[in-house]
């Protein structure tokens, strides 16, 4: 391959690139962003530059003298619009190509929206020119509404009530972060947000929003109700960002679809928030939108790009930041995994799980306790038998009704 091609200039495209070129791949390579910003880091963006602990600079992952040392065609601020697999083609928004002889695809998702339109005050939290804008309208004091209690629409939350807002969150779940974590988490953590001063409205959807001068001024419910709001966050999720591959004759479910090497075609591999797979090690199809993947799987589809023809099987890793709780994770889990604690306990403010399904411990999460997480990840990787963690581990516990 004398022509490299790589769409999305995030983490994973980045990563792609610097393995390219560690690896040796000496051919010409080229970058494309539809951001003009130089490649960033998105996870601080809910958290310290919401709070402003931290300055725009410091989510930069790289300085322009490693962009450069790259010696790539960074195409900064260009859209790609369509895939031309037979001629070996990106094509972009101002009506260029660019030509290629492997192509790895790395364009993230998109926010979900409300299908009505959206007045003046609601936002959607995904590149840093969404942090700064909503950090902007935070700054005056607004009565806050977050519509979704995942782990984004929970960590907006958690930044705005730790700047003194008030804050309602509002959840079609019993219980926020349900998925993937199940009910007793999702208490846990919404009893940790009402700690913090956090309304919840749990169990109920959101209607309409209303407005007045074209401003939004109430989130309207599923039940009737209605909450004043200055500012709304849509946290609804996100869809896999191939629009721009319809018509290519890839293979786009949740995601674009790829095999065990990250490939989605002779010549095209994908990775990051985008890629779908199957996961050899659980045996099932997966898509993840957790920043150590984008890591990972940039760095082994890019090698496979290159030859390697060895599948992606990671143990999956991601976390959560909420006030003073962090919460990591190790591995899948499954509708219908059992929980059983393994180390603390709740009521003390930290502990670890244990995730069992048919058979094998499948999943590992801690509570404010990083190490013995890190620790227990090797029952994931071991594949353990469920039967040696529930021999001395107590159930984790059903959660109270709401």
């Amino acid at each position: 391959m004398e022509r490299i091609v790589i769409v999305g200039a995030s983490a994973a495209g980045l990563t792609a690139a610097e393995t390219l070129r560690r690896r040796g791949w000496t051919g010409h390579l080229t970058l494309i962003g539809d951001e003009s910003r130089p490649p960033y880091d998105r996870p601080p963006l809910s958290k310290e530059i919401l709070t402003g602990a931290w300055e725009p600079a410091q989510v930069t992952l790289r300085s322009p003298q490693d962009l450069a040392a790259l010696k790539a065609d960074l195409r900064l601020g260009q859209r790609a619009v369509a895939l031309d697999v037979p001629g070996r083609r990106v094509r972009l928004g101002d009506g260029g190509d660019v030509p290629f002889d492997g192509l790895l695809i790395a364009t993230g998702v998109t926010p979900r929206r409300l299908p009505d339109s959206e007045p003046a005050g609601v936002h959607v939290l995904r590149t840093l020119d969404d942090a700064l804008a909503l950090r902007a309208a935070l700054l005056a004091g607004p009565r806050v509404v977050v519509v979704g209690a995942g782990f984004l629409g929970t960590e907006v939350a958690a930044a705005a009530r730790t700047m003194g807002l008030e804050v309602t969150v509002v959840e079609p779940q019993p219980f926020p972060v349900r998925r993937p974590f199940g009910d007793r988490i999702g208490e846990l953590v919404a009893a940790l947000h009402r700690d913090h001063g956090t309304r919840l409205r749990c169990g109920v959807g959101v209607r309409r929003l209303h407005g007045a001068g074209g401003r939004v001024t109430a989130v309207e419910l599923g039940d009737g109700g209605t909450l004043p709001a200055d500012v709304v966050v849509l946290a609804l999720g996100s869809t896999p960002a191939t629009d721009w591959l319809a018509g290519s004759g890839l293979r786009l479910g949740d995601g674009v679809e790829c095999d065990a090497l990250c490939r989605a075609a002779p010549g095209i591999h994908a990775a990051g928030d985008v890629a779908s797979w199957p996961h050899p090690r659980f045996g099932t199809r997966m898509r993840l939108e957790h920043r150590m993947n984008a890591t990972e799987q940039a760095m082994a589809a890019a090698g496979n790009l290159l030859g390697d023809a060895v599948p992606f099987a990671p143990v999956p890793y991601f976390w959560t930041d909420q006030y003073d709780t962090r919460i990591q994770a190790y591995g899948i889990f499954p509708q219908g995994a059992e929980p059983r604690i393994v180390h603390g306990t709740p009521a003390d403010g930290r502990f670890t799980a244990a995730y069992g399904h048919h058979g094998r411990v499948v999943g590992v999460l801690g509570w404010n306790t990083p190490r013995q997480a890190r620790m227990l990840r090797r029952l994931v990787v071991e594949r353990a038998p469920w039967t040696a963690v529930t021999a001395a581990a107590p159930a984790l516990g059903p959660a109270a009704v709401n």
